[in-house]
């Protein structure tokens, strides 16, 4: 992609004074220059928006349709650029962007049949006397303008999550992707402009601001903003709930994603689980494996297997084909993790594996004996790193999963089916995966959690239910 100077604010793009390095977290080797937007050029971003709401909104269902069946064949058509590109801002392994394209791309899909499928319905007014003789029903209406506020781990994939639903309720949309990883978003956007253009839709139904606090601020706090859609951590999502009160706010916020091993579960199944869900993405995804709660009866043997088999994740270059771990976003992430592993240790934890540095990676680690008050468990670690606890029935099991201030998603691996529908109806999660990874998700399921990982939910249908409101209709003849 031509590396951009400026930004897609209204009908074209606006130049921008400050310009940020953008580096590859394998090896700090530099990028590409992106360009830092202001709060001012927010401000310009929702002015422009509020001016195309009336032609969104005015779109047929048949043109909405349209546009995203051909979004998706444009983006579809750079996937190979998209994933290279992915991998060099991300530092994710190759295979994990693949896998970002491709949901990506699902979510376009599905968004564009979708649209056929927003509707209302009609209401028996005369259920109570004063009603009798009339006629009533409810359609749901664009929402208005949509901010979309995305995290550094996934820039295609978030964003898709909320560019393609806001166009097809029938939105505009601004996105503030994350600051080190805004060149994939760029493009994405540029793209979506060029296919609104060729279909003669103003290109300020879609625009892109970067920049940090300030500039959130300003998108976040704007009252002509309807909907503030955030996908990052906690302590962020609560400051713009706050922020854009009384607005309304769709949260996809953070884990420590539990996964249960039952007594009677298939071993290698739920060992392989965690070598392909515990380290995926470098343990950067909100639902990937943190805390393993094995039944005692065969803990050992599943440490055991664990162990010999952990030597797959390969650590390494992330554009080789068969690295699965790679550095995490930037050296601060890596101090924090590594601090939160030696405050683990210190307060009685073994590091059964890892633990420590491969260059400037970190190695896939797994802990073992870890207080339930150190941050490796009940915080979101966003690193390569698992903790096994050894549980006496499920239980406590799922007792202990609940006591989490997060619930986005867990997993069981059971043979039993009582076992299985224990969990999902006991977990105080947004979602159960039965022997699957809890990283398993399907972009067209509602996607979502309880308590502090977020509110509302994602996924395309749920989005542009979120992205819309309800308009009632009473006529009397």
């Amino acid at each position: 992609m031509p590396y951009p100077t400026g930004l897609p604010i209204g009908e074209r793009w606006l130049d921008c004074a400050e310009q940020e390095e953008i580096v590859f977290p394998f090896d700090g080797s530099p990028v590409a220059f992106a360009p830092v937007g202001t709060a001012a050029q927010a401000a310009l971003a929702v002015d422009a928006a509020a001016a195309v709401r009336a032609e969104l909104a005015g779109l047929s269902t048949g043109i909405r349709r349209t546009l995203l069946i051909a979004i998706h064949d444009a983006l579809a058509e750079r996937s190979a650029d998209f994933e290279q590109l992915l991998v060099l801002e991300t530092g994710k392994p190759l295979t994990d962007c693949r896998t970002e394209v491709a949901r990506a791309l699902t979510t376009w899909s599905a968004s564009a049949e979708e649209v056929a499928h927003l509707h209302g319905e009609t209401v028996p007014l005369d259920l109570q006397p004063s009603g009798v003789g009339m006629i009533g029903y409810w359609t749901r209406r664009p929402a208005g303008i949509v901010v979309g506020i995305t995290g550094f781990n996934y820039p295609f994939l978030l964003a898709s999550h909320k560019l393609a639903p806001a166009l097809a309720a029938g939105c505009p949309i601004i996105i503030k992707p994350a600051p080190n990883t805004p060149l994939t978003t760029l493009w994405v956007v540029d793209l979506i402009r060029g296919v609104l253009c060729d279909h003669g839709v103003s290109t300020a139904a879609v625009q892109l601001v970067t920049g940090g606090i300030a500039v959130g601020e300003a998108l976040v706090r704007d009252p002509r903003v309807a909907v503030v859609s955030f996908t990052g951590s906690a302590a962020v999502g609560h400051q713009i709930a706050r922020d854009a009160a009384p607005r309304k706010v769709v949260l996809e916020l953070g884990a420590n994603t539990a996964l249960i091993v039952a007594s009677d579960a298939d071993l290698g199944k739920a060992v392989d689980a965690v070598i392909r869900g515990g380290f995926y993405a470098n343990g950067q995804a909100c639902i990937s494996v943190q805390r393993i709660l094995v039944h005692d009866t065969i803990a050992d043997e599943f440490e055991r297997m664990l162990l010999a088999r952990l030597p797959e994740v390969r650590v390494g270059d992330p554009r080789d084909e068969s690295t699965r771990v790679a550095p995490v976003i930037n050296e601060a992430s890596t101090e924090r993790i590594l601090a939160w592993i030696d405050a683990a240790r210190a307060s009685g934890a073994r590091v059964l594996a890892g633990g420590h540095r491969i260059d400037r990676s970190i190695a896939p680690t797994v802990l073992t004996d870890v207080p339930y008050d150190a941050l490796v468990w009940c915080e979101e670690i966003f690193g390569p790193v698992v903790v096994l606890q050894r549980i006496s029935d499920l239980g406590s099991a799922i007792a202990l999963v609940n006591r989490s201030r997060y619930g986005l998603q867990a997993a069981i691996f059971t043979g039993s089916l009582q076992r299985a529908f224990q969990a999902i109806n006991e977990l105080n999660v947004g979602g159960v995966v039965v022997n699957e990874i809890p990283g398993f998700r399907s972009d067209i399921m509602p996607y979502g959690g309880v308590k502090d990982s977020g509110t509302g939910r994602e996924g395309p249908r749920f989005a542009i239910e979120e992205f819309t409101v309800t308009r009632m209709a009473m006529i009397r003849p």
